[in-house]
């Protein structure tokens, strides 16, 4: 069996569960000093949740500014304070708004866009989850900031009162926002009943697993359904192999010469704001090339 210390697992996490406890399972199961999570799920969402172990969790901000893409429902006629199933109503409707009201207004919100994060959220107000300020009646306003939708698609009525849909976006944005700036929109209400998210980056449903199934495992293995490498996050970043004995010298810290590549490798290396340093088998570090110098800046121990 081919035991591993690092690298990611693409699980999918299930409902009521959330991201952080999903995170202390895996550790605890295995063992591990490092873990994380690239992308917070809400515990009623489930779906793909990136987890990186070992010294790749240095590599989860790449994936963080991945698109990601969802399947959702909304529930037209009712507005809760926390803009999903969990909360308590705070505004009601008669109006359902019909299929075709529906889809022409779905094109306002691709493209960039400003959106106002849900005041039960993780966004810091004054040093303060603004979740804890909501759930002790404080109140606050959320600015808006820019986010981005790729593509926003109706899918299908599941009844009188639930529509589905899928969409591609970016970092920062919020499903539940956008479930009540298109019920308001549609002058009535609506809220999120069910999330499931499908893609997080080169994260996807044909190679993921069961949290369940997960746990079941007595060790992590390159085998394992789900796992992927350090480096298949890193496929836009430029990469550079290097000697043996040069890892060790990278590791501590050193910088080692490049002057031997090419004017043109060089050129292409200097207008990355990121190169990687591989051996043969892995990942040594992240860096970038100054006065043809390979300079590391994450060494993945």
């Amino acid at each position: 069996m081919n035991l591993i210390t690092k690298g990611w697992i693409s699980v999918n996490k299930p409902i009521n569960l959330s991201s952080s406890e999903t995170v202390l399972r895996i550790k605890k199961k295995f063992r591990l000093s490092k873990v994380g999570h690239a992308g917070t799920l809400d515990p009623l969402a489930r779906g793909i949740l990136p987890i990186a172990f070992g010294s790749t969790t240095k590599l989860i901000s790449f994936v963080m500014d991945s698109r990601k893409e969802y399947n959702f429902t909304i529930k037209w006629g009712s507005q809760t304070d926390t803009d999903d199933s969990e909360g308590k109503v705070i505004s009601e409707s008669n109006k359902i708004p019909s299929k075709k009201e529906i889809i022409e207004n779905l094109s306002h919100y691709v493209g960039s866009i400003y959106q106002r994060p849900p005041n039960f959220s993780a966004i810091k107000v004054d040093g303060k989850r603004a979740y804890r300020l909501s759930k002790q009646n404080v109140d606050f306003d959320l600015p808006k900031r820019m986010v981005c939708v790729y593509s926003l698609n109706y899918l299908n009525n599941i009844n009188d009162c639930e529509s589905s849909f899928n969409i591609e976006c970016g970092k920062g944005f919020y499903i539940r926002s956008f479930a009540r700036d298109l019920g308001s929109r549609l002058s009535t209400f609506g809220h999120i009943t069910s999330l499931e998210r499908v893609k997080v980056g080169i994260f996807n449903n044909k190679n993921t697993i069961l949290l369940d199934d997960l746990l079941k495992i007595s060790h992590l293995s390159s085998h394992i359904k789900g796992y992927y490498p350090s480096a298949v996050v890193l496929d836009d970043i430029p990469a550079l192999t290097v000697k043996n004995g040069e890892d060790s010298d990278i590791r501590m810290g050193k910088k080692i010469n490049v002057s031997f590549l090419s004017d043109l490798t060089l050129k292409k290396f200097n207008s990355k704001k990121y190169v990687y340093a591989k051996n043969k088998y892995e990942v040594v570090a992240l860096g970038f090339i100054k006065n043809n110098f390979f300079v590391p800046k994450k060494v993945l121990n």
